[in-house]
């Protein structure tokens, strides 16, 4: 739980967009794995709960229509213990305008990126939890990177 966990609740608010509700997705996505067979699950246990995590955030979100907008959705600390408070204040705020900026791309571009380069997953990881081809996820990570390499202002890179 603990090697998981937070990366789930980020993944979650980026399906959501609502903190809370991502950290109620995320202890569903436990409960559901304690009454899995161990033996069924240990192979693949990451992509399993990213996969698990992702439905169960699209079915909250298909019961509720109205998302809150991107900029309610609080990231994980990605700022090392290294840096000066300064540093990660600004650290931060670059980080929410890209985030801002990844909002802009479409949920599959969004989606796969997060996964392959925040959470680090392969392509056959991304595969089995969005049922998307291994060439879609490329293509998707492409255009999406691409594109978001036009929307980032110069202060950004």
């Amino acid at each position: 739980m603990a090697e998981y966990e937070s990366a789930l609740i980020g993944y979650a608010a980026t399906i959501l967009h609502d903190t809370d509700r991502a950290k109620d997705v995320v202890q569903e996505t436990f409960i559901r794995l304690c009454q899995q067979d161990v033996e069924k699950v240990r192979d693949h246990l990451k992509s399993w709960l990213f996969t698990v995590c992702r439905n169960r955030a699209l079915d909250v979100l298909r019961k509720d229509k109205p998302i809150e907008p991107m900029e309610e959705v609080r990231w994980k600390r990605v700022a090392g213990p290294g840096l000066q408070p300064d540093e990660q204040a600004e650290f931060a705020e670059k980080l929410a305008r890209v985030m801002n900026l990844l909002g802009r791309l479409s949920e599959n571009q969004r989606e796969v990126i997060l996964l392959k380069f925040q959470q680090g997953l392969s392509y056959e990881e991304i595969h089995a939890i969005t049922g998307l081809s291994q060439g879609n996820i490329g293509f998707l990570i492409h255009t999406g990177l691409k594109r978001l390499r036009d929307l980032i202002p110069e202060d950004l890179r």
